[in-house]
């Protein structure tokens, strides 16, 4: 058969820079997720206008509270009535605004919520789908830390956005209506001065300050990074006693971390005391106009008091909206990173026409002129053919970095071949979906990563729908059922951060339990029993080739004792097979697999 030949991908570059995303290419890739919600945005929306109208009331129900109080030649039951129905009517819109605020948290909580979930969710699903490269060559701390600020990022969004915004311009709107209707237009001119003033200050200096933030970012994730790697790697640290050297490491992240945090706090204080002179120049002004026309006496008092009430009041939203476009700019700032993520191209993607793997029994798999390389410079596999025939066990051995691992990889589809093919019952790889090859596939790797749960989890794993006693037997296949039983808690005993309380052995058969349940029809052991003691490799050795029975099976196996019964065994070195045949025809060539097994029969004698 001709081998398939594909054009090579271009490899990704490590440490490429990011184009720039703008803060309105930010905002558009928001706005689908929240128009799931419209109803609950609109409803929201309405009830802070409403808010703000019953807000910029209040003041117009207090000038009228205070004229009428002062003296003037009325009947005293008039005095009485109307300072109370006035009364009364102030403290229903100052109930108003409270309860139209809360009416708009109540009604958008679903949709601030439901949209901060499902973008995680998303990147949490893209990130699971992108190759092993990636991984890889990312940290997985900084990864988290990016997803976590990200989720924050759009609940503070999407609360500042739609909640303060739209709303502050309407009572700012009203306010200089208001002054500019019943007073003089200067009144209006200054708060417009002063909002102008207010609003390119804090834009321009938030746009300066926004280089902190950034820097801020990438250092708390470097050393979250830092902090989580050196946990995760704790017996590393306690082998060679550097516990001193990790803190120096992380004090060091720590010390840049809190050198640009004060960067970030000066430029705050700087940005706020600006404001604060900006609003405290525009308050004097207005009030100094104000007390001079109570003077003149072409303005009562109960004005001097609604126009301090206005500027108080606008002064609040005022300032907020600083506290705003700042906690708008560190969002979206936030955001980018998860988005990023998201854009974050799938070096292994399923073509449109791909179709699911339909297997009715053990399939043949095959390796066609397989060229492959992790960077380009370094080629891993040169031209590699192999067969496994359908139900049969091929087994692969060599010395270390020979391939023989990238073999496993590529079945499962981690990598894509540069040049060649991969079969399975004659179909393409790439021609197939990812989902339905790896469901077809069982691996016993060489390290057993394990999840922080209880062993019953980590072995259900392999089949999540399986019952208990479907969990247990394939324990007992493996075994491992008679070491869960004799501790206290069982198959509910936890197994520690990546299986750490559990030895090589154990987790080792632990993986190999998840395998038996997921029952696939192809098998892929990985050094299976690298972590196993002579007796227990050679029971679970039996329990695998039981497994194996009537399965398609690759081995890749150091112990060439492992390998004997192997239908074929090839011998790999520097990417090439430069021997293939069963265990006697290998050792009757007296060729490099004879010069293994001779040098490990010596090493086993030895022992």
């Amino acid at each position: 058969m001709r081998p398939h030949a594909a054009p090579t991908p271009a490899l990704p570059v490590s440490g490429a820079p990011q184009p720039t995303v703008s803060d309105w290419a930010t905002l558009k890739r928001l706005l689908p997720y929240l128009w799931a919600y419209k109803w609950r945005v609109m409803a929201a929306l309405s009830f802070m206008v409403c808010a703000k109208f019953a807000n910029v009331g209040v003041p117009l129900l207090l000038k009228e509270l205070i004229d009428t109080l002062t003296p003037q030649p009325t009947g005293a039951q008039i005095a009485l009535v109307v300072p109370l129905a006035l009364l009364v009517g102030y403290g229903l819109l100052r109930l108003s605004v409270s309860a139209f605020t809360e009416l708009r948290e109540l009604v958008f909580a679903a949709a601030t919520q439901g949209a901060a979930r499902k973008i995680a969710l998303q990147t949490f699903e893209h990130l699971h789908h992108l190759s092993l490269r990636f991984h890889l060559e990312r940290q997985t701390g900084g990864m988290s830390r990016d997803i976590e600020r990200g989720v924050r990022g759009i609940e503070s969004l999407i609360a500042y956005s739609l909640y303060s915004i739209v709303p502050t311009l309407i009572e700012v709107v009203l306010v200089l209506s208001i002054l500019g209707v019943k007073f003089d237009k200067w009144y209006a001119i200054i708060t417009l001065l002063a909002l102008a003033m207010y609003i390119y200050f804090t834009v321009t200096v938030t746009e300066w300050r926004t280089q902190f933030r950034k820097q801020v970012n990438e250092l708390d994730s470097g050393a979250h990074t830092r902090a989580i790697d050196s946990l995760l790697n704790y017996e590393t640290v306690k082998y060679f006693g550097n516990e001193a050297f990790e803190a120096a490491r992380y004090d060091e992240s720590l010390n840049k971390l809190r050198q640009a945090r004060i960067k970030a706090q000066h430029s705050l204080s700087a940005l706020n005391i600006g404001q604060q002179l900006i609003i405290a120049v525009a308050l004097v002004a207005m009030l100094w106009r104000a007390t001079e026309g109570v003077v003149q006496g072409h303005m009562s008092l109960g004005d001097l008091v609604m126009i301090n009430a206005f500027m108080i009041q606008l002064y609040i939203p005022l300032n907020f909206l600083g506290v705003i476009y700042r906690e708008i700019k560190q969002s979206l700032t936030d955001l980018d990173c998860m988005f990023s993520l998201l854009e974050k191209n799938r070096e292994v993607a399923d073509v449109p026409t791909a179709v699911a793997l339909q297997l009715a029994r053990s399939p043949e798999v095959r390796f066609e002129q397989v060229h492959f390389a992790y960077e380009p410079k370094r080629p891993i596999l040169h031209g590699i053919s192999l067969t496994i025939p359908a139900g049969k066990t091929v087994a692969v051995v060599g010395p270390s970095g020979s391939g023989k691992s990238t073999l496993a990889r590529l079945l499962f589809r981690f990598y894509d071949v540069q040049q060649g093919a991969i079969r399975i019952d004659g179909h393409e790889l790439r021609q197939l979906t990812q989902d339905s090859v790896r469901q077809a596939i069982g691996i016993v790797p060489q390290d057993t990563v394990l999840f922080n749960d209880t062993v019953y989890y980590n072995i259900a794993y392999g089949h999540t729908r399986a019952s208990r006693a479907e969990v247990e037997e394939a324990a007992k296949s493996a075994r491992i059922h008679d070491f869960i039983s004799s501790t206290p808690l069982g198959y509910d005993t936890m197994v520690g951060e990546r299986g750490l309380k559990l030895s090589g052995g154990e987790k080792q058969r632990v993986a190999i339990a998840r395998t038996l349940l997921k029952n696939p029809s192809i098998l892929i052991f990985d050094e299976a029993t690298s972590a196993l003691d002579s007796s227990n490799e050679r029971a679970i050795q039996a329990e695998l080739r039981e497994a194996a029975q009537n399965k398609t099976t690759l081995v890749i196996a150091h112990r060439l004792s492992t390998v004997v019964d192997a239908h074929e065994i090839l011998v790999l070195d520097a990417g090439h097979i430069v021997e293939r045949g069963t265990h006697a025809q290998l050792l009757q060539a007296n060729g490099r697999y004879a010069q293994m097994w001779a040098l490990q029969q010596s090493q086993e004698n030895v022992d």
